[in-house]
């Protein structure tokens, strides 16, 4: 039983989280550190950085004895809200204003992500008169923020789910929400840097969110390996702050893991306690978030995939992502379709609209549970009057659609077994034929890479690869695409019109 929110008394004078992770490695090789000019840079242009914080950048940024970085890969998997952005900023402010780094590439997975990221450190640079007088230009064309320096360095910024970057050759690589950074990416980057002399790539993120988690993934297993044979990485430095949960095993008194509902546990993750979190804002945050969420977002607790072989086995995550358009949206007559996962533990609703000559796709809401579908139905049906609403009633969903149509007054589509496995072959031709949009929302790029195929006869379906993957985005989605298209019965009594 979750312990009450308000549970967590408030000890005498400040408390802080743990100012180093829980898993950790560096490179044996580090013989000095350029850290510390980096945390000095960043205190002149008024960033005064946490403990945790100068012992990333220390360790990080180790060098071996000929000069070179000791560490290729820096990783950062920590929870939101804790400061790494002031770890980004230092990095960055050292290599564009001492390290002599001719191109420094910060991307992030969206665009407002970056954007923020931009805004946050030209005003670090203005801060500091000796540093602003040495920049050429600051660009604040979308899309083209960078920062440029009288002797040629630059600073720019970028999102990866436009398909930016591809090609560009960094001498440091920022990549921010790690967790969102999958082989298309990677495999776009690396080929580029093996030209370049000591890069360095560093990647921030938080806790592993299933699929899309490819890279994060796969330089946590490296970590975990190292420790596990006692061997450090001899190119990757990881720190992760999380906690190590209880299991379904554990007994009574067990030591080994921790309780998701303690203190001990908020401050074993957040090293930012102390400093721009509380105890007290974190025990209401508890009590607001499903266990789920919380353990993830708050304590680190992520899931990550297992091989990134295992991702994207039906849509290839290249094709999808160059179909996000940031302006597309539904024009003219909409469609709404409603899915949830088996286990009921999630819901989705998408739309369907036309948008320039295709049509466009999106996830309007996406939520833990099923009490608040129909309400949220309701609303969405006074405001867009939507043509139709679609609901498999061969599905988990399928319990709703007396309710559905009671709130709602319409009746509801329900596909047959052949119109599902019809509906599924237009979504994927609408990609193939690049006839269709969406915002690169992350639940429907997480359901997508988490799908593959079930047969219907000579026809297929979605179906999720495991049971911890929730596909219900792309279900609904799929369904209001079909939507748009299939023929609505008029139940109105024709007599109703003589008068």
């Amino acid at each position: 039983m979750r312990k009450p929110a308000g549970s967590w008394r408030a000890a005498d004078g400040p408390v802080y989280g743990h100012q180093r992770p829980r898993i950790m490695t560096v490179p044996d090789t580090g013989f000095s550190s350029a850290g510390q000019e980096a945390i000095d840079l960043a205190k002149r242009a008024g960033l005064t950085l946490d403990p945790w914080q100068q012992f990333l950048l220390d360790q990080g940024m180790r060098e071996d004895p000929v000069g070179d970085w000791a560490a290729f890969e820096v990783c950062c998997n920590i929870p939101r809200q804790n400061g790494k952005g002031g770890v980004i900023e230092a990095r960055e402010l050292w290599g564009l204003f001492i390290g002599g780094e001719r191109l420094i590439l910060h991307s992030a997975h969206q665009f407002k992500t970056s954007k923020v990221a931009f805004r946050r450190i030209v005003a670090l640079i203005k801060n500091c008169p000796d540093l602003d007088k040495r920049v050429k230009a600051y660009r604040y064309t979308t899309g083209e923020e960078s920062i440029e320096l009288h002797d040629g360095a630059i600073l720019q910024f970028i999102a990866r789910s436009g398909g930016s970057g591809r090609g560009f050759t960094g001498h440091c690589n920022i990549m921010d929400e790690a967790m969102y950074l999958g082989d298309d990416a990677m495999d776009a980057l690396m080929p580029t840097m093996s030209a370049v002399t000591n890069p360095q790539l560093w990647y921030f993120g938080s806790a592993g969110v299933g699929s899309p988690s490819v890279q994060l993934a796969r330089l946590r297993r490296r970590t975990l390996a190292s420790l596990e044979t006692g061997t450090p990485d001899p190119s990757l430095a990881y720190f992760e702050w999380s906690i190590n949960p209880h299991v379904d095993e554990c007994g009574p008194g067990c030591t080994e893991h921790d309780d998701v509902d303690s203190p001990q546990s908020a401050l074993r993750a957040n090293p930012g306690i102390g400093y721009r979190l509380t105890l007290a804002k974190i025990d209401k945050e508890r009590a607001s978030m499903s266990p789920e969420g919380y353990a993830r977002e708050r304590l680190g607790v992520g899931d990550y995939p297992s091989d990134s072989a295992d991702t994207w086995q039906v849509i290839g995550e290249d094709a999808w992502r160059s179909l996000a358009a940031a302006e597309s949206a539904p024009q003219g007559e909409v469609a709404f379709a409603i899915d949830m996962t088996p286990e009921r533990s999630h819901a989705a609703i998408a739309v369907a609209g036309e948008w320039r000559g295709g049509t466009h796709v999106e996830v309007v809401d996406h939520r833990p549970g099923t009490g608040w579908l129909v309400d949220r139905a309701k609303a969405l049906h006074t405001k867009w009057k939507p043509r139709v609403w679609v609901v498999d009633a061969s599905g988990p969903a399928g319990s709703l659609i007396k309710e559905l149509a009671d709130a709602l007054e319409v009746k509801i589509v329900t596909p047959t077994a052949r119109e599902v496995a019809q509906a599924t072959g237009q979504f994927y031709d609408a990609v193939t034929d690049q006839s269709l949009s969406h915002l690169d929302q992350a639940p429907l790029a997480t359901a997508l890479a988490g799908a593959q195929k079930r047969l219907l006869g000579d026809a297929w379906a979605w179906a999720r690869r495991s049971v911890g993957v929730d596909i219900s985005p792309l279900v609904a989605a799929t369904h209001a695409k079909w939507g748009l298209g299939v023929d609505v019965e008029d139940d109105a009594d024709p007599m109703d019109n003589i008068w």
